[in-house]
């Protein structure tokens, strides 16, 4: 198939550094190649790809030198170029939440939309309601439900290459945090479950500029704890290491999760992952298996004291037969091919892929 893939502008694909969805377009992208399809992608510049790259900016948004003012603006840019070459894919495949449907819902190509980020807004549906007949897929099934009524395809969880991380079969001596410091990521918690654990816990994090009143005046006067290292962000490269070498992730989340790639990432390399229930966070780990799902701090501090019963091959096991980025670009194929022999996205067969084998 001839497919064109459009990342945010934001990070590179793959980033540097933090940046959950250009991850995933980067590991679909790189799949797909692989399984012989001609695939484009449109992203930054200084972006890495076996596919076509039609680079629309010098780089990630979010580390030009100087700061960039207006990012909507490039991606202005980027409509303009994508459908300018639309004709010569049998599907564009956007991960830009809406900025590109006004001009999707009036191109005859074929198009879906993967939604990434939460969908719970209460500016979201008036928007979404002039949409509703246009082809999503959801990352998760607990993402959609706000907007239920949306004309989803298909959920299709993310998947990570099978040799990115190596499997770690000792258990460490340090629970991990990894992520965004917001809090709707939970810090805080994870901060109070180690200190109530008397385990050290390692945190790297990137803080954003809009989080930064947030971490000065909430966080960083916890992390005077001795218990406590901050990183601070890390790349690609070292999230092996900082995640298998932990005696389990920390993901006391106060918020919707659409995903959590962290997980997966985390079960990659066997570390099992204590976690609160909200969001998408039941779908991914096993109560009890993979993990454990607490409500409280103290049950997280009780499942820090289990943690060493869970089996860390499980983890990875889980992880190979339900979350490799070969299954998940398999079913976006999968998916690709329906709509464009039903250009409607209509309704028949919703996509089911939650549980699917790798």
């Amino acid at each position: 198939m001839r497919i064109a893939q459009i990342s945010p502008l934001y990070e590179t694909v793959p980033p540097r550094w933090y940046g959950g969805t250009e991850r995933i377009v980067s590991y679909l992208t790189e799949e797909l190649v692989e399984m012989g399809h001609d695939v484009t992608l449109f992203a930054a510049g200084e972006s890495r790809t076996k596919a076509e790259l039609v680079p629309v900016t010098e780089t990630g948004l979010r580390l030009q030198k100087p700061p960039v003012r207006d990012p909507i603006a490039h991606h202005v840019r980027l409509l303009e170029t994508v459908f300018a070459k639309a004709a010569e894919y049998d599907i564009l495949h956007f991960h830009l939440d809406y900025l590109h449907l006004p001009f999707a819902k009036r191109c005859p190509e074929t198009s879906v939309t993967t939604q990434h980020g939460r969908l719970d807004l209460p500016d979201l549906p008036p928007l979404f309601v002039r949409y509703h007949e246009m082809p999503f897929v959801s990352i998760s099934h607990a993402q959609r439900e706000p907007l239920h009524w949306l004309n989803w395809c298909g959920t299709v969880h993310h998947g990570v290459p099978v040799g990115q991380y190596s499997f770690r079969e000792n258990k460490g001596s340090y629970l991990a945090f990894l992520g965004r410091v917001s809090p709707e990521k939970g810090l805080d918690r994870a901060l109070a479950i180690a200190t109530k654990s008397r385990i050290p816990l390692k945190v790297a994090a990137k803080v954003d500029r809009v989080d930064q009143e947030y971490f000065i005046s909430k966080i960083k006067p916890l992390l005077r704890n001795p218990l406590v290292e901050f990183v601070g962000e890390i790349g690609e490269s070292e999230k092996g290491e900082f995640l298998g070498n932990a005696l389990a992730l920390l993901f006391p989340i106060d918020w919707p999760e659409p995903f959590g790639l962290v997980m997966i990432e985390s079960l990659a390399t066997g570390t099992p992952v204590i976690a609160y229930p909200n969001g998408a966070v039941p779908e991914i780990i096993e109560d009890g298996t993979t993990g454990f799902l607490v409500e409280s701090i103290d049950q997280a501090v009780r499942a820090v004291s289990r943690v060493q019963s869970l089996d860390r091959r499980q983890c990875r096991e889980t992880f190979e037969r339900r979350f490799t980025a070969r299954r998940m670009a398999r079913d976006y194929v999968r998916l690709y091919q329906r709509l464009c022999s039903d250009r409607t996205g209509g309704d028949e067969g919703d996509l089911r892929v939650v549980q699917s084998a790798a």
